[in-house]
């Protein structure tokens, strides 16, 4: 199971809105088929390891991350394709709490006199899907912090500047997640005081290009901003009903997609995650600024922070800080982590965690 997640995961940031899936075929006690689920409308991890173990599938234990499927989508029924090939016995990290699985995969092979059981590893395996599980039960897209600081927590000095706080290993970092993510977004100050292409670049060059979401009460985005130009991928920018038509007018002209979310004066934010939701993004990096991270963290819509900090301090009342708003009043309210990580990155560190859930 431990070698089936492992191969789960190179589909990391491919599959959406599909789960990573890993699978390994065993018999006498060797591995005889492996296989990965690739990208979304392609063949299952299942499939792949059967087609490699041939023959050698009859009789032989299939280990895999999830629940195989039971309907027909875009690929056949992978229960189905295990049962023909003979396998005797399926072991699962996990059953698929997608409705249109549940279980089904699981009744349709023990109906077959296939031998299930499931559960090893199960929380490895809901790590590696926390997006594709809070996308099905949910109904919105997981949401990752990112946040690149000093060891004082600050984003950039009084006088504004900004660029590089962090190294390079771990501005790196950064562009990894938005290749795994299928939507990045920030907010108007951060548009208007660094004007951003919010793009996916890695040394190889295949990284992907997230949708870009602009949080953009009043509509203010300039037309002239390159990302609305470069077809990169495409822009988002949220305003509300408080934004003057001519502004939303002028920014509709550029080709960029507008969604007017909630009154004002603020983003209604889970009215914006439900409309992404519903358009199959399954993960969302918030990559800021100061003030929309803590609209996130009060709203109780941040699951997951990934904050950067380089061994420097720059100090200023005025220097903007990583989470800013009006801040929470009471230590009781504030934004807690858990299954906290903490790793070296180049010179700076990098700590993460999932935020407390009441």
């Amino acid at each position: 199971m431990r070698e089936a997640l492992k191969l789960a995961a190179h589909g990391r940031g491919r599959t959406s809105p599909n789960p990573m899936v890993g699978a390994v075929l065993v018999r006498d006690g060797r591995i005889v088929g492996a296989g990965w689920h690739r990208k979304a409308g392609t063949e299952h991890a299942e499939i792949h390891a059967l087609r490699m173990a041939g023959e050698l599938a009859r009789g032989a234990t299939l280990f895999v991350t999830l629940e195989p499927c039971s309907h027909t989508g875009r690929t056949g029924p992978c229960a189905k394709a295990v049962i023909e090939a003979g396998v005797k016995r399926v072991v699962a990290a996990m059953e698929d709490p997608n409705p249109v699985v549940s279980g089904r995969g699981f009744r349709m092979l023990r109906e077959a006199g296939v031998e299930v059981s499931c559960g090893l590893m199960e929380q490895e395996a809901r790590r590696l899907n926390e997006a594709f599980l809070t996308w099905v039960t949910e109904q919105r897209p997981f949401v990752t912090l990112k946040m690149a600081m000093t060891l004082d927590g600050k984003t950039a000095t009084a006088g504004g500047e900004s660029q590089w706080i962090t190294g390079e290993e771990a501005r790196l970092r950064g562009h990894v997640l938005r290749d795994e993510n299928d939507a990045i977004l920030v907010g108007i100050g951060t548009v208007l005081a660094d004007r951003p292409s919010l793009t996916t670049r890695l040394p190889d060059g295949n990284g992907k290009n997230p949708m870009r979401v602009i949080l953009d009460s009043h509509a203010r985005t300039p037309v002239d901003l390159p990302m609305l130009r470069d077809g990169a991928a495409p822009v988002l920018i949220v305003a509300t009903e408080a934004a003057p038509e001519e502004n939303l007018e002028r920014l509709r002209e550029t080709g960029a997609e507008v969604f007017v979310s909630g009154a004002g004066p603020a983003v209604d934010l889970p009215l914006l995650l439900q409309t992404l939701g519903e358009r199959r993004i399954c993960s969302l990096l918030v990559e800021g600024g100061s003030t929309v991270h803590f609209s996130f963290l009060k709203a109780g819509l941040a699951d997951k922070v990934c904050a950067f900090i380089a061994p420097m301090m720059v100090g200023g009342k005025n220097a903007a800080p990583a989470v800013g708003g009006e801040g929470f009043s009471r230590l009781a309210d504030a934004a807690r982590l858990t299954d906290i990580k903490t790793e070296m990155v180049g010179k700076d560190f990098c700590i993460s965690g999932y935020i407390v859930k009441e």
